[in-house]
């Protein structure tokens, strides 16, 4: 018979509905974070209550509803019983289980806790989902309004302006310079906008596809590190996910070059991957954990007086652990004081907009009612 799992980590019985439906992804063949949520949590109460990690994959293999799920957690099943350990059979799928996730699972297969790690590394998971969360819902309503400002603009001089072409032609020497530029642009927009609409696509596809390359990736990566305000945003971001993949790891007994190297798979901007980089140079020169963090210009202050006095005094797991949930609380802050101030911000250029093209209707037809007049 297969093993259920019998209780969530609130203590509340799961019903066989939900527990079969667990591992289920919303895209079969697609797998991704919330993929491995599913799988950690699942095993890590698995493991909880004394099922052996064999019998556990077993289990979840007969849960898993997705067939890609299926499979990998298959293949695990089938290198477990090779003999290897349960860490190499995880390296077998480095986009499902990063290296952070493997070395923490090697750390908890000497030292017998498997299924606490396990529970860290869900934790992790889901403040980083929670992050992620965090920043789609600041931006989510300023781009709301940049794409409602120019479907607005685009329906103006589609629909309204053509209409009106014609009564504006008797007054044309009249006519505000703004009235002159709109009725322009409507009139090319109509002509040619087949041109228009394919020079458009072919822009953003370029622009797409030079985002992805290594140019394009080097260009948006340091604009992220140097742009006013938003500078602050991304080291935040970077330093959240960076200081609690190592903090992590060091508390579990990976080892300080193992924990950075897992570090640089996690942040994917190569200027902080540069400076992880340079960490694991003075660590291997001798020169200690802190000594990178003192010379980058972007790390602020306050990292850099905790990380020494944490290396100084032997808890640098636990003090990178309170600099990341630091960060995070002041990051949350940040991303909503950026969209307090953006959201008004784009109101007022929104209102710009359609007020420059409302004044450029309405003074004309003023001047027309009067000259009927």
């Amino acid at each position: 018979m297969p093993i259920e799992v019998p209780t969530t980590r609130s203590g509340k019985t799961e019903s066989p509905k939900m527990s079969l439906g667990l591992l289920t992804s919303l895209n079969a063949g697609k797998l991704g974070v919330r993929d491995r949520m599913f799988f950690t949590e699942q095993l890590s109460l698995l493991l909880e209550t004394g099922t052996a990690l064999h019998a556990a994959l077993k289990a979840l293999k007969k849960q898993a509803e997705n067939p890609e799920m299926r499979r990998v957690i298959e293949g695990l099943e089938d290198t477990i019983s090779e003999g290897k350990s349960f860490s190499v059979a995880l390296q077998q799928y480095p986009d499902l289980f990063p290296g952070t996730y493997a070395n923490l699972v090697a750390a908890a297969e000497t030292g017998g806790f498997l299924d606490t790690v396990l529970a860290e590394l869900l934790k992790m998971d889901e403040r980083r989902e929670e992050l992620h969360r965090a920043v789609v819902s600041a931006l989510s309503y300023p781009v709301f309004l940049v794409l409602f400002s120019f479907a607005t603009v685009l329906f103006v001089l589609a629909i309204v302006f053509p209409k009106f072409a014609r009564l504006f032609a008797a007054i044309e020497d009249q006519l505000p310079v703004t009235t002159l530029f709109l009725m322009a642009a409507s009139d090319v927009m109509i002509r040619h906008w087949f041109a228009l609409s394919v020079g458009v696509v072919a822009g953003l596809a370029c622009i797409g596809w030079w985002l992805k390359t290594a140019a394009g990736r080097s260009v948006m990566d340091r604009f992220k590190m140097r742009a006013w305000y938003i500078r602050d945003i991304f080291v935040r971001i970077y330093l959240t996910q960076s200081l609690r993949v190592i903090g992590l790891s060091l508390a579990n007994g990976v080892s300080v070059m193992d924990a950075l190297a897992s570090c640089r798979e996690v942040v994917s901007n190569h200027v902080f991957r540069q400076f992880i980089s340079s960490v694991e140079n003075k660590v291997e020169e001798g020169g200690g954990f802190s000594a990178a963090f003192q010379q980058e210009t972007f790390i602020p202050e306050t990292v850099r007086q905790m990380v020494t006095t944490g290396e100084e005094t032997g808890n640098l797991p636990r003090v990178l652990g309170r600099v990341a949930d630091f960060y995070e609380r002041e990051l949350t802050k940040r991303l909503s004081a950026f969209s307090r101030v953006i959201e008004p911000l784009m109101l007022l250029v929104m209102g710009a907009v359609v007020g420059l093209i409302v004044s450029s209707l309405i003074l004309p037809i003023f001047k027309l009612s009067r000259a009927v007049t």
